[in-house]
């Protein structure tokens, strides 16, 4: 058996006639901060609630902590759950609503009292006991539910959205706040979102899904940067992407002919050969506006479309007639370009990576 955390082998999973998640391979380390990411329908939760035992694989295997899963029920696997509802009880107090898995499972009060103590304050609710779930906050309840699944001292703790409910602000504080928290009680997590940048933030590593199967698992800057597909490359942010084929393969680079540029040396995944068809994707941070130019000017030209002030950075739109529609972020408070002005484009070739043409964004 696997000493994986969480340890998945061609797991598929029908509903009818829908397959919902696709001969996913997956392991997830004992200890790690782990995503699993993607849009509406494409497996996430479904992956979660298998794990969890509330769905049954339609085949393959899923073992949790080295043992086999199959047919066991929910309640008597080392995981718990805690979900975007949250699900307290609303006439139970905070001491009770975190007391409650204990006290099913028989355990002696003194050692409950205990528990329960060091739960509260791990999640930092000292002095919130005797507080109902109306009386507090939503960040509050978030915490209250994440004592309640950690006081049973699970092997992997599933979160499925749980940071959903609650607004910008609040969210951001809770993502510093949950990685802090794993990082203290070094429980493997299992967090679902739809959230790339919360995803990000807090994991060590990120599954990203797509329609039932899996696109790519890797630490989130690599998936930022050397995305495996055009899907995931356009999911995780934005990216400009350029046509082009390969001209030649020497030193782990690709010479690409771009159209409507040229030649450039770029990097990508191994297996692409003299004659493939691939897009060329830079992120809208590498791409360089440089004075404007005039009619004649060298280099390559775009018109400024729209600019965006966004606080930290300043996005902006173009158009350019060898590439089309472009999009370039920049920090700094400097003014921004005006619309209608005409820009010089320029980027660093260690800043774009390829993908086979064929794998592009649905």
């Amino acid at each position: 058996m696997s000493d994986a955390a969480v340890d998945i082998s061609g797991v598929e999973k029908r509903f009818g006639e829908l397959v919902a998640v696709r001969s996913l391979d997956l392991r997830i380390e004992r200890g790690e901060f782990f995503s699993i990411i993607g849009p509406s329908g494409c497996g996430k939760t479904t992956t979660l609630r298998m794990i969890a035992g509330f769905e049954d694989p339609t085949a393959g295997r899923i073992s949790v902590g080295g043992r086999d899963m199959t047919g066991v029920r929910p309640y008597r696997r080392p995981v718990n759950t805690v979900f975007q509802s949250y699900a307290l009880f609303p006439h139970l107090d905070v001491f009770e609503n975190i007391a409650f898995g204990l006290r099913e499972a028989k355990v002696g009060k003194a050692e409950v009292r205990a528990r329960v103590g060091e739960a509260v304050s791990l999640v930092q609710l000292e002095g919130r006991e005797s507080s109902r779930p109306r009386q507090l906050s939503g960040g509050q309840q978030q915490r209250v539910a994440l004592a309640r699944a950690l006081v049973n001292r699970p092997e992997v703790l599933l979160l499925d959205e749980p940071l959903g409910a609650l607004d910008l602000k609040l969210r951001t504080d809770m993502q510093s706040q949950l990685k802090d928290l794993q990082r203290t009680v070094g429980v493997t997590f299992c967090y679902v979102t739809h959230d790339q940048g919360e995803a990000f933030s807090m994991s060590d590593r990120v599954a990203v899904m797509n329609h039932g199967l899996l696109e790519q698992v890797g630490r989130p800057e690599d998936i930022y940067h050397r995305p495996a597909s055009a899907f995931v490359a356009e999911f995780v942010g934005t990216a400009n992407r350029f046509g082009g084929r390969v001209e030649s393969v020497a030193g782990g680079r690709y010479t690409v002919a771009i159209d409507g540029i040229g030649t450039r040396s770029v990097r990508g995944p191994d297996g692409l050969t003299a004659g493939s068809a691939v897009l060329v994707l830079l992120r809208p941070e590498n791409l360089q506006l440089g004075e404007p130019a005039g009619d004649g000017g060298a280099g390559l030209v775009a018109s400024v479309v729209d600019a965006a002030f966004l606080g930290a950075e300043r996005t902006v739109r173009l158009q350019s007639p060898a590439l089309g529609e472009l999009t370039a972020a920049a920090r700094g408070a400097g003014p921004a370009p005006e619309r209608g002005a005409r820009v010089q484009l320029s980027w660093s070739d260690e800043d774009a990576w390829l993908i086979p043409a064929a794998e592009t964004a649905p």
